[in-house]
């Protein structure tokens, strides 16, 4: 005979007859049993069966539009075909950083930079290392404390904003980058951060020079490469993984982009048609569009210095390390224009994820060891609470229309985010320019070398893009320091 239940300390205590069951008790004890396994294991087939869908959905080649959707923003609900890959990102980054934001700093290692990950895995049931989620997936942290180092170190992130800012709400951009690598990005809500999916190949070679990279930036804190605070990974279902890195984004969220420039130094081929700027707003203009229009970098004297200075040292690393195909990205805003136009807003929509758990499911509660709750270090605490606090909010996101002041430490970025030009008295003049070096994982591999072998044969091989890496770095400074005022034009390059 069973007796009913007391509850003794807070925690509920079951008293037993020492008589055995009867039948019927067992049967209804297996009973409760299997169904409650049933519906665990139908849940679970139902989310393996949606998260298959929008997978095999990533693979499309386009993305439909209706004739009323945006230039480039896509809202991202969960019809989306990438709302699956976006929810396994947001979840498995707010998991990974902060739990390695909560343990105590320590110097870095040698095998920090090489063999050091942390893997977690996630699905709908939750385990006592991660949390319920809404799909199973897995997710990898790469080198997370040497990306910790870089973010707090010496890109001085404070890192709580950091988890809040990507872990809330996304805007999604479908574009391919500048060098159509086809990568997705995916802003921080506060447009201050990329999430840029990327090749497997970039993601191998980034861990292999991840320590001349942090030597670089630890030595050049002014450095105008990109800026990766992490580097991630995400397995889906049946062995599909895509490969992501964080970085900053160049352009500010307060100031709209009137144009933009990506140069390479390279003039073969590198001409966007003119015809076609006239309806895209948001078009990403070549050497020779900055070439024929007459363009300069109009810097004074100090600021032409120091950012020629900061090339040169800059472009010896990436010749180092032997890549090329990177470019200096350009966006120009004027000041006498301003942001009448809403180039932003207009080109731009809100990701709002929907991680509210389905109605008869719960949070994964804390393991009871001996009637209490176990783990009470600072370090747990303080990862649970960045836990919480990164969840993602309602409520509509508005850009700023003040500069953060996130990044006026940084010399070329001190002037609203970006580098004011100025005349050779070195006074303030109304453009602002955003400048950075991107796509810097490219090494100079056989398909590279094939590549240039085989344009060579049709036109000036020293002008096309795929060139040895000294080379490339050479005609890369080269070009830098002509396009700025003095520096004679890039007429000399076509």
């Amino acid at each position: 005979m069973q007796t009913l239940p007391s509850r003794v300390g807070g925690h509920q205590h079951l008293h037993f007859a020492s008589q055995p069951y009867d039948d019927v008790e067992e049967d209804d004890v297996a009973s409760d049993i299997q169904i409650h396994a049933e519906r665990i294991r139908r849940e679970r087939l139902e989310r393996r069966a949606q998260q298959q869908q929008a997978e095999a959905a990533l693979t499309r080649t386009e993305t439909k539009k209706g004739d009323d959707a945006p230039l480039v923003g896509n809202l991202i609900g969960e019809d989306h075909v990438n709302y699956v890959l976006m929810y396994n990102m947001l979840t498995g980054i707010r998991i990974g950083v902060s739990r390695c934001q909560a343990k105590i700093r320590r110097p870095l290692t040698d095998e920090d930079f090489t063999s050091a990950r942390h893997k977690y895995s996630f699905d709908v049931v939750g385990n006592e290392l991660t949390p319920s989620a809404k799909y199973d997936f897995k997710f990898k942290d790469y080198a997370p404390w040497v990306f910790r180092s870089l973010r707090e170190d010496y890109f001085l992130l404070d890192p709580a904003d950091y988890l809040l800012s990507l872990t809330s709400k996304y805007i999604l951009s479908e574009l391919g980058s500048p060098g159509k690598s086809g990568s997705f990005f995916y802003f921080s809500r506060d447009y201050r951060f990329i999430i840029k999916t990327i090749r497997h190949s970039e993601h191998k070679f980034l861990l292999r020079i991840l320590k001349q990279y942090y030597n670089h930036v630890k030595d050049n804190p002014q450095t105008l490469l990109s800026r990766f605070y992490g580097l991630h990974r995400v397995k889906l279902p049946h062995g599909r993984k895509i490969h992501f890195v964080i970085m900053n984004n160049l352009f500010p969220p307060h100031k709209d982009i009137h144009e933009t420039y990506d140069l390479k130094g390279s003039t073969i081929g590198r001409e966007y048609p003119e015809e076609l700027k006239k309806d895209k707003n948001n078009a990403v203009l070549k050497d020779l569009n900055w070439i024929n229009r007459g363009h300069m970098l109009e810097l004074g004297p100090e600021k032409r210095a120091l950012l020629t200075e900061q090339l040169r040292r800059d472009t010896e690393l990436l010749k180092s390390v032997r890549v090329m195909d990177y470019s200096l990205l350009v966006g120009i805003h004027k000041m006498a224009r301003g942001n009448r136009d809403n180039v932003r807003r207009n080109t731009l929509k809100i990701f709002e994820p929907d991680v509210e758990l389905p109605q008869g499911r719960h949070r994964r509660r804390p393991t009871i060891t001996s009637g209490r709750r176990y783990n009470f270090s600072p370090e747990a605490i303080a990862m649970r609470r960045a836990m919480r606090e990164s969840e993602p909010k309602e409520g509509a996101v508005q850009l700023p229309e003040k500069d953060t002041g996130d990044r006026q430490h940084f010399l070329f970025y001190q002037d609203e985010g970006g580098l004011r030009a100025t005349s050779e008295a070195n006074e303030f003049m109304d453009t602002i320019y955003y400048l950075g070096v991107i796509d810097i994982l490219t090494p100079y591999s056989l398909l590279k070398k094939v590549e240039h072998c085989w344009k060579g044969l049709q036109v000036d091989r020293h002008k096309i893009s795929p060139v040895p890496p000294e080379e490339y770095g050479e005609r890369f400074f080269a070009f830098m320091r002509a396009i700025m005022r003095g520096g004679g034009g890039g007429e000399s390059f076509k």
